[in-house]
Parts: C-alpha cells; structure tokens; sequence
C-alpha cells in the first residue's frame, strides 16, 4: 500500500476533472439499498450531511470500506454519531460510517484499549496514516443503533478534503427513485411594509389547484411590491415511506431565472444557518418547515445559486405575470408550480398593530444586557440575524426570553446571582429552560463561579433557576447480589435521573476500572465480560453516577465467576 501514502500527501491531478469519481467507491452494505434519510434534508438545527442506509430493521450487519484508504478518526460518544469511524482515502475524500454497533476485531480492539487507558466509554483517536490501513470491501464495522440514532441503520458520509460533506449519490449509488416530489403547500411573503400579497402585509398560505399529471396550479394571487416564496415539500422513494428533502429547486419570473437552491454539497460551519433558510416561526408553532426561495441578510448558505434580487420578484400595478417553481430530486423526477400574479395597487396602506412600547429593541451589531434583579441575559452583537423588539420580563427566579420563535446565530449569555441562598442549597441549584403547557425544568448546561450561575444557550423562551436532590438511581438488570454470573457475557445495570440528568459514571470490579457502554436513550450500562479484565472468582462490582448538579449514587453488589 506504498502508493497510498503518496496519494494521500499528493492528491490526484486528475482530481479536478473528475471530482465525482463513478467506479471509485462500493457501496458500504452487502444489502440492497434503501434510505431512511437523503443528504441535506432538512433536520433540527442542520442540514443532514449523509444518507441514512436502511439495516433492515436489525442490527450488526457487515459495513464494508466504500474504497482502501486508512482508518484516521474513530470517536465513540454517548450523543450525536455513537459509534463512528472515518476512512481516507488515496483521492482525498473520506467516508464516515456511524451508529456502529461495534467495530471489526482489530479495530475494536485497537479502541478498547484507548478507552482503558483513559478509564473513559467515550474517546476520540485519530491513528496514523500507516496505522490502520484497510482494503476495498473489507468489514471495518457492524451497523447499529448508537449515539442520537432513532432506530437501526447506517449513517454514511463522503466529505472531501475540505471536511465539506457531498452528497454520496453522486459517487454512483443508485437508489429506486421513479416518483415526483410531493407539494404540501405554498406561501408567499411580503419583503416590506409597502408589499401586499390579496391585500395582506404578511405571509400568505396560496391555494393549490392539483393538475392531471401530478403538477399544481396556484389561484391567481393579487400582489404588489417585492414579494418572496416558500414551499413545503417532500420527496419519497419507491422502497421506503421516509419523508426526504428535494436535490434541486428552481425559480423563474416570467420565464427568467431568479434563484437555484442545490442540495449537493455544504460545509459544516453553514449547517446552523438552516435556521435563516426554513421560516423558523412557522416551525416553532407548527412543527412543519417551509423553504424560504428568497435570501435573506446574513444567510450565508452556499446551496444559493444563480441568486438575482435576493430571489425576490417586483410586482407592479396593472401587470400580469407567472412566477413558477421547479422542485428536483436526485433521479431528476420533477414537479413543477405556476403562480399566476395580478398587479393590484393596495388602497390603503393598514397600521402596524405591534405595541412596541412593551418591547426591547436589540440592534443586529450592538450587545444587549436585560438585567433583572437577581438575573440577567446578554445579547452580544451579531447573536441576531437582523435587529429584533423583544418582550422580556422577569418575576422571582424566571425569566421570559421573549418567545422561542426567532432563529439565533449564536449563544446569549444567562447569568443568576445565587447569593440569597443558603450555602448547601447552592451546589444543587442549575438554570433550566422551561417546556411545555406544565413548564417542566430542563437542565440547561449550567457552570457555577462564586455565587453566579452561568449558562449559555442559542433557544429563547422561559428559563429560572431549579433544584435537584435527589440522586440517580442504580438498578441491577440481568443480575442479583451474590448471584453466580458463569454463564452470563454481559452485565447490565439501568441508570436514570429524573432532573438535571446524567454527567457521568464510574465502574470497578475489585478496585480495577471496566468498560461499561452507555445507551442514553435505554439507560443503560452494559459491560462485555470477554474484554477479559474480570478474572477472578468473587468479584466486588461499584458503580458510581453523578447528575449535573453533583447529586451522587453508589451501587454495590458481589457476584461470582468462574
């Protein structure tokens, strides 16, 4: 493998011509293909940066090397990808594979010593580049359910050497795609206060008019002024029900090309801004997300092409014109919108009904405190998209943020003065952000100096200052006390706090660290007695967890082996 190394220093000339290679990777399954999820559909907070490969509702399938290259990242987490690895390869892109069950022996080995030596469940290595090497189709890892994953599959990646994640359809995986995407609804938005859609100054739900061959029409809308779009779409392939995301949406102004939006490649530093580009209030109250076809200040999302006037259309008195929408997916299928627009001039201009007196104004590019008596939060400039009149008000410990309905571009800063309490009550106290009708705590990752709280967070809305005492709970599963365990490969224990949640735990078998696996969304710690460091017969197991605010379990139980 001496011409890897090379190619990996000294990337391809070719490169440049063929930056989407067809023969160069496998597929990473031995299975027929199916997706759960397509690349850059629209998830909470980002843009989804792979396919998410159907397993067939099972676990432990063979994932195969998409191509050789070397291994160089493997990281295990409780959150996000569980179980990941990363493969580079000799043409500069890297494929990533995550909510792995397991990786394949010499792999899995290679990261249980890591953990050993740093006593940790969680760890991120990155090998050498003569470390780790490993061949096209050779099984590198079985597929699994760990980290954030919502059921059994394979979440699988090609990022180039930019670590800009790419489409992996593109690489030449072909998936059974023969049906249109699926129109849910269309909007249209005024971009000022002298912009009218059926003499409304807001967004505008427009009536669809199904045609035979699957397209729509739109009832004629009356407009005036800058007007922008936006659509609730989906798209299905032929072998699964999962609601994806387009690959492609076009817009054109009486036949003129006004926006592109090309799902096919973003970087990670973007991702957030999905935010900006869904209408983000809609969202929060609806639970359903439309794709603004007009950009918007500070929307730096690459996905934008061929982007005239910000996408926006000028309507004028008297005109009759047609704004139409092409929405794509990955095979090309297309489904195809026309809007009708009459030009109407608006009588009369309505008033704004907003009571601004009753709100704070944060300008974009000024920092902003809100001050309470015992507590605070700050705005630093840029944490907004545009300036925002926000309604802010404060009553004992709880502060309301406005509502949590505008898109941040990053954290404010909340801060409590916990001084008028006692000293013991202190180490318990955390910032939660309140959920729901009943306004249940969540803990909110809270760092204390002194007698100030600190916490940082991108979500408005209500938060105060909670209480936790009570500690997690500590139950045996597959065992009792004093119990022989012989025949027995794993040792599972269930773990939970009710509040401010789990931070970490801790488990020894006579004095000596083992590895317990931790599944957050089971509860569960799971040691594998074949990584062969119980060997004696009487074993003293302690398991120590801790919550979030310092409250403490011990759990300790005998058992026997032979």
């Amino acid at each position: 493998m001496k011409h890897l190394l090379l190619l990996i220093l000294f990337p391809l000339f070719a490169f440049g011509q063929n930056p989407y290679p067809q023969d160069y990777f496998q597929n990473p399954l031995d299975i027929p293909l199916v997706l759960g999820g397509s690349f850059a559909e629209l998830r909470s907070n980002h843009f989804h940066s792979g396919l998410d490969i159907k397993t067939q509702r099972k676990e432990g399938l063979n994932v195969l090397a998409a191509a050789e290259g070397y291994v160089s990242r493997i990281k295990v987490a409780h959150f996000g990808y569980g179980k990941a690895l990363y493969i580079t390869h000799p043409n500069g892109y890297t494929t990533v594979y995550a909510h792995l069950k397991k990786f394949s022996p010499k792999i899995e080995a290679y990261i249980k010593q890591c953990q050993y030596e740093k006593e940790s469940f969680e760890v991120e290595m990155f090998p050498a580049v003569d470390e780790m090497t490993v061949t096209k189709g050779e099984i590198v890892a079985f597929s699994g359910n760990t980290g954030s994953s919502g059921g059994p599959h394979l979440h699988y990646e090609i990022r180039d050497n930019a670590e800009r994640p790419i489409n992996p359809m593109l690489f030449g995986i072909d998936i059974k795609d023969t049906k249109a995407p699926t129109l849910r609804s269309v909007y249209a938005y005024p971009k000022d206060k002298n912009s009218f859609i059926n003499g409304e100054n807001k967004r505008v739900k427009l009536r669809l008019i199904p045609k035979t061959n699957g397209d729509f029409d739109i009832e004629k809308v009356t407009a005036i002024g800058d007007i922008g779009f936006g659509i609730e779409a989906i798209d299905q392939m032929d072998l699964a029900p999962n609601k994806n995301g387009l690959d492609n949406i076009q817009t054109f102004f009486n036949g003129n090309k006004k926006l592109e939006v090309s799902f096919k490649r973003f970087s990670f530093d973007e991702t957030k801004h999905l935010n900006r580009f869904i209408d983000f209030e809609y969202y929060k109250t609806k639970k359903q997300r439309i794709q603004k076809l007009f950009v918007e200040s500070n929307n730096p999302l690459s996905l934008f092409k061929d982007v005239k006037d910000e996408g926006f259309i000028k309507v004028e008195d008297s005109t009759a014109s047609v704004f139409k929408i092409e929405m794509k997916d990955f095979q090309n299928n297309t489904r195809t919108i026309s809007i009708p627009i009459e030009g109407v001039l608006q009588d009369s201009i309505p008033s704004d009904s907003t009571d601004y007196s009753k709100l704070t104004h944060l300008p974009e590019t000024e920092t902003t405190t809100f001050e309470g008596n015992k507590a605070s939060a700050t705005f630093y400039q840029n944490t907004f998209y545009e300036d925002q009149f926000l309604d802010f008000q404060y009553s004992g410990d709880t502060l309301k943020l406005h509502e949590d309905k505008v898109p941040l571009l990053k954290n404010f800063v909340l801060n409590y003065d916990i001084s008028k309490y006692r000293g013991e009550d202190k180490n318990r106290l955390f910032i939660a952000k309140l959920y729901g009708y009943y306004k249940r705590p969540s803990y909110v990752g809270t760092v204390r100096k002194g007698d100030t709280l600190t916490a940082r967070t991108k979500n408005l809305g209500w938060f105060t200052l909670a209480t936790d005492t009570i500690a997690p709970t500590i139950k045996p599963v597959n065992f009792q006390d004093k119990k022989w365990l012989s025949k027995y490969r794993y040792l599972k224990v269930k773990i939970d706090d009710d509040l401010a949640g789990i931070s970490n735990f801790r488990a020894t078998v006579n004095g000596k660290w083992i590895l317990m696996e931790y599944d957050y969304k089971t509860n569960l710690l799971v040691h594998d007695f074949n990584d062969g460091v119980v060997t004696e017969t009487e074993n003293n197991l302690k398991i120590i967890v801790t919550d979030n605010v310092g409250n403490s379990s011990t759990f300790e139980a005998t058992f026997f082996r032979k």
